[in-house]
């Protein structure tokens, strides 16, 4: 199962606060996934298509608990992408028109609603409620161990911004995007999408995408360690080369046996460990000696070297 199937179906057996949660959430569900029929005055029927059981089921509910609506189900397989696609049809009958204005889908006088139906949406709950509904017929939210990533496909841009306002109101930040005659209301951030989820009621969604984050943030704590280790690696590496240059150099220019005695030791050591720190050089010391120590016996050889080209070039100048 999809993380997206997982969310709508805890969604789809959350209840509302009050009475009027249903009637919200009925009109979201209705709203986005429903086709509206109408062949003459007061005579409308509804067709309510998904591949989600989840949706099919809470619609089925509603119509039946709540309208006391006549309903009929066709469930069909999809061959091609071995998914079940349900058809709700909701007939002509004699109260429907009556429970569309209820619901807000029609406006007495003027027909369809354009916009989300503020009037049923006085209470917190009814709009979380009518989110939920609009989550579970257009919602999609990609698994979490992925990307963070959620949206609600839509149709009309009025309806597709009043809902992004609603969604604000819940304290959750979202973007509108039109794409091919209908409008994506979506969210990319980790803190949008749990405030959403917690919204809707989706609880154990919401404690899933705690989790992923908390491993997400343990294997990049582990991933920048291991990349500032390898890359300390990399630079000790690179300096106890240049390390080792420079002893020849000094060999060469200078020679060991004219060479302090803490110096003699630290060329020995690096000719003979030529890959590690110079931390771990100066453990090898007799007595050990700490990295600072190490390193001002490194910045004499430099010295002493420079030094000694010096005098050379002086020399070739005066010949």
């Amino acid at each position: 199962m999809s993380f997206t199937a997982e969310v709508k179906d805890e969604l789809s057996r959350v209840d509302g606060h009050c009475p009027e949660c249903a009637v919200a959430e009925l009109s979201a569900l209705m709203r986005v996934c429903g086709t509206l029929s109408f062949r003459g005055s007061g005579r409308y029927s509804i067709r309510i298509a998904t591949e989600t059981g989840a949706v099919a089921r809470t619609v089925i509910k509603y119509a039946h608990k709540l309208l006391d609506l006549d309903t009929q189900l066709t469930v069909r397989r999809s061959v091609l992408h071995k998914t079940r696609n349900y058809l709700i049809e909701i007939p002509e009958q004699e109260r429907l028109y009556d429970d569309l204005v209820r619901l807000g889908i029609l406006v007495p006088g003027r027909g369809l609603a354009s916009g989300v139906p503020h009037g049923l949406l006085q209470r917190r709950c009814c709009k979380e409620a009518f989110v939920r509904g609009a989550f579970l017929a257009g919602g999609f939210i990609a698994d979490p161990r992925g990307d963070f990533h959620l949206e609600i496909a839509v149709t009309g841009e009025e309806f597709a911004n009043d809902l992004v306002e609603l969604l604000e109101s819940l304290g959750v930040e979202a973007r509108l995007n039109h794409r091919r005659g209908s409008y994506a209301i979506y969210l990319k951030s980790f803190d949008g999408i749990e405030r959403l989820l917690g919204a809707m009621g989706a609880q154990r969604s919401e404690r899933a995408l705690q989790n992923v984050r908390k491993i997400k943030s343990v294997k990049n704590d582990v991933q920048r360690r291991v990349n500032a280790e390898i890359a300390n690696q990399a630079r000790s590496t690179g300096a106890a080369l240049n390390q080792r240059l420079l002893v020849e150099q000094v060999d060469q220019a200078i020679g060991m046996r004219r060479l302090p005695t803490a110096l003699q030791e630290f060329c020995e050591l690096r000719r003979r460990y030529p890959d590690i720190s110079l931390a771990a050089l100066g453990e090898r010391c007799q007595p050990p000696a700490s990295k600072s120590a190490m390193y001002h016996r490194l910045l004499r050889l430099r010295e002493l070297l420079q030094q000694a080209q010096n005098s050379s070039t002086n020399s070739s100048s005066d010949g």
